[in-house]
């Protein structure tokens, strides 16, 4: 509403007084004054104020002069300036006069839901402000806003378009042994440890060097069985008891050694050592526990209510406390079936790549799931668009032309600086990004007036 926009920016610029004074003074209102021949007579004209004549962030109701003597210069209705197609300041193309047009009602001049069939004054003194049919919006769901008033509060828009919406998930994990590279060393007969090669926890080892040499009085009777018989029945045998294919070649080659070298499986870490020089060892005890820590797990603790955004092949960046400076990258390949009731996380699963042995077991990681990379992209709309009351959400379509339409919408996933909008609103659509305080207070102020407007008309 042009006239209610206009004096409603004069009451604000009253309350505010001294305290916006003086970035209005260093930043005065770019609005030229045209000559009043050019548009109408001073008396079809509507004066909305008068401004002070130097500049000053000064108004007033009536005609009055400044301390040097020289008067205030009117303000008037069509002096509001709007926006042409690119973007710059014009003059309305035509102007309708007071006289022409039909008051409606009387509306409080500080924005109170107060309204009165015939002019009056408010406690301040200071006049109601006209409406006038055509201001009002027929369908009831849109709201005017001055051009001015948009140009002053740094409204802007945004086109509706789809998007992909990225939303990092934040957990913490921490390194730990992946479980399929785990190799235990066994002996599926009885024997006697000779001498051990690898002595110490924490050893690396490579497959095929010797661990420990040993005698078996098992594997020496198949041994002669072989020689004696020198069928594949004694070979199989051999292979029964875990005898590596070296030294089977060596007995099929007529050597009867007493003793051999077993040797390593797999290359990797001992972690576990159960096993010293001369023990008698049984068939089936863990002697060595080998881990390969080329690839490590990290098992991260994913919120319960992230955990709907986490997908299985999803990409993750995990960085350690030690190297904070060189996060490395992992893919979600579990996630698993219990959530723990004390802290209302699941656990999730990262293989990573680990050559440089960097990693180390029990290391505390940070943990960062980019969801939605690679998902169908969905109807978006800034957050900053959004205006959240807690229990329903609302955006402003523009209009055009100073016009706004607040609709509600139902809301997706966020992440970004956008959200998804389910329902409300649909590619193409130009919504309001910021300043959306000013226009759904004017959409507000509508509302009480339109439901306080049938108790005057009571009367």
């Amino acid at each position: 509403m042009r006239s209610l926009s206009g004096v409603g920016f004069l009451a604000i610029a009253v309350a505010a007084g001294a305290v916006g004074g003086y970035w209005y003074a260093q930043h005065p209102p770019a609005v030229a004054m045209p000559p009043a021949a050019s548009v109408a007579t001073t008396a079809d004209r509507t004066i909305l104020y008068y401004r002070d004549p130097s500049g000053e962030p000064y108004w007033s109701l009536t005609a009055k002069k400044d301390n040097a003597g020289r008067d205030y210069l009117p303000v008037f209705e069509d002096d509001e300036p709007g926006f042409g197609p690119g973007g710059e300041l014009k003059k309305p193309a035509r102007v309708t006069t007071a006289a022409s047009r039909k008051i409606l009602y009387y509306r409080n001049p500080m924005g109170l839901p107060d309204t009165s069939r015939s002019p009056k004054k408010d406690w301040m003194g200071m006049d109601y402000i006209p409406v006038y049919e055509g201001e009002e919006q027929d369908d009831g769901k849109t709201v005017r806003v001055s051009l001015d008033k948009i140009q002053r509060s740094g409204v802007r828009t945004e086109i509706v378009d789809a998007r992909t919406i990225i939303r990092p998930v934040r957990a913490v994990g921490t390194v730990t042994h992946d479980e399929s590279r785990l190799t235990i060393v066994a002996m599926r007969s009885d024997g006697y440890i000779e001498e051990l090669f690898v002595s110490k926890t924490g050893q690396h080892v490579r497959a095929g060097e010797p661990l420990f040499q040993v005698y078996s009085p098992d594997i020496v009777t198949a041994q002669v069985n072989l020689r004696n018989d020198g069928g594949a029945g004694g070979e199989q045998r051999l292979r029964n008891f875990g005898v590596p294919e070296s030294h089977i070649r060596e007995v099929r080659a007529g050597k009867n050694p007493m003793s051999f070298a077993w040797p390593a499986p797999v290359t990797g870490d001992v972690i576990e050592k159960r096993i010293i020089n001369g023990q008698k060892v049984k068939a089936g005890d863990e002697l060595y526990r080998i881990a390969d820590h080329s690839h490590v797990w990290v098992i991260a603790d994913v919120a319960e209510s992230d955990l709907a955004f986490i997908k299985i092949g999803m990409r993750a960046t995990v960085t350690v406390r030690a190297y904070m400076a060189q996060p490395i990258e992992g893919e979600v390949t579990f996630i698993y079936p219990e959530l723990r009731a004390e802290t209302r996380t699941a656990r999730v699963r990262i293989e990573v790549p680990n050559l440089d042995g960097r990693l180390k077991v029990d290391m505390y990681a940070d943990v960062v799931f980019q969801t939605g990379i690679g998902e169908t992209p969905v109807v978006a709309v800034p957050a900053s668009a959004v205006i959240d009351s807690g229990n329903r959400q609302v955006v402003l379509i523009v209009k055009g032309e100073g016009r706004f339409e607040p609709r509600p919408v139902k809301l997706g996933r966020r992440g970004d600086g956008y959200v998804e909008v389910l329902n409300g609103v649909n590619k193409g659509d130009e919504v309001v990004t910021s300043a959306t305080f000013l226009i759904d207070a004017e959409s507000n102020l509508k509302a009480a007036l339109q439901a306080f407007t049938p108790a005057e008309d009571s009367k």
